[in-house]
Parts: structure tokens; C-alpha cells; sequence
């Protein structure tokens, strides 16, 4: 009788592994990460462009995600770090007097921008509204996704793939928010 027990209790351990590795594999957790951040990014994106009424733009390129204004996006091949200096004061190294200080209403209008990398073994691809064509990332075209002031977003598909499996979210043009999601993971 002990050892039917036996057997069985590590038959439950085996299946229950193999339970837990089918439910939760590597590159679903991979996907599912960078979709929330996709996610994340574009609701931060729209938030922003409606409280500077400002138009911003997530621009989709090879290894990166960018989030910046709108009007930057001309010169997006410029490093990240190059266009946040340009928003540096230059001011001297003195304490700065009270008058020196931005208003927190001036404080709400610099620019924002974040950055997502994207794992190299990640494919990205965006579908745009009424398309049937999933574009590329390209360096020298860069994907832009649109964030206008009026609290709309342009209405896109982002296709991720990793390894076998992949992802397809279709965003709500009206929250930003994911509206559609396909799922195949192997």
C-alpha cells in the first residue's frame, strides 16, 4: 500500500510541473510583458497629449520603442538622451532664486519621453487602421502612432512574435487601451 502512495505522489509531482511549464512558458511571459508595456506606453502616451494638449507619438523602430512629442519625430534617427538635453536649464551652477523657479504648471508642459527596448529576438510588427498589411520595423521608416490632444489615438494593430509563438493587440482608438487580443503560444 506505502507504495502506491509513493508512486502516486510522484506521478502529482511530475504532471503538476508539467502542468505549471505548459501554462506559463518563456516566451508567453516574453510577449505578455512586452504587450503590457506596449499597452502601458500608449495610455501614457494619450494621458500626456491630453494634459499639454500637445500631439504625441510612440515611434516604433528596430530594438526600440520611443515615447516623445509629435513635433520631435521628424528627427528620430537623434539619440533619446540628445533630445532630453535639449530641455536641460542653463541656468549657472549658482542656487537659483525664487523667480528662476518654473511654476508646476510650467513643470507640466516639458517635454515627455521613455523608451521601451525590445528584445532581439522580438519581431514588432503595426497594422494600420482599415489594412491588411502588417509593416515592418525599418530604421530608415520608423512606425509612428499618434496621440492627438482631442484624446484620440490613431487605430492600430501591434504584432509581436517570439520565438514560435506570437501576440496580436488592436488598440481602442478612444482609451489607448488593448481592444483585441490573439494569443498563439507553443
Amino acid at each position: 500500500m506505502l507504495e502506491i502512495v509513493m508512486v502516486l505522489a510522484i506521478v502529482a509531482m511530475v504532471i503538476g510541473g508539467a502542468v505549471a511549464m505548459m501554462v506559463y512558458s518563456s516566451s508567453e511571459r516574453q510577449l505578455r510583458r512586452a504587450s503590457v508595456d506596449i499597452e502601458v506606453m500608449a495610455k501614457r502616451a494619450r494621458t500626456i497629449a491630453l494634459l499639454q494638449q500637445k500631439p504625441y507619438a510612440i515611434v516604433f523602430m528596430p530594438g526600440k520603442i520611443r515615447l516623445m512629442p509629435l513635433a520631435e519625430t521628424t528627427g528620430v534617427e537623434d539619440s533619446l538622451s540628445s533630445s532630453r538635453g535639449s530641455t536641460r536649464s542653463s541656468h549657472s551652477a549658482e542656487k537659483p532664486s525664487e523667480d528662476d523657479q518654473p511654476s508646476p504648471s510650467a513643470a507640466a508642459q516639458q517635454p515627455v519621453y521613455d523608451e521601451i527596448p525590445v528584445n532581439s529576438d522580438m519581431t514588432l510588427n503595426v497594422r494600420r487602421w482599415a489594412s491588411d498589411k502588417w509593416l515592418p520595423m525599418d530604421e530608415r521608416r520608423p512606425q509612428i502612432w499618434r496621440f492627438d490632444p482631442e484624446g484620440l489615438c490613431e487605430p492600430i494593430s501591434v504584432r509581436l512574435v517570439y520565438e514560435e509563438s506570437w501576440i496580436e493587440d488592436t488598440f481602442n482608438p478612444l482609451t489607448a487601451s488593448i481592444a483585441d487580443s490573439a494569443t498563439e503560444f507553443k
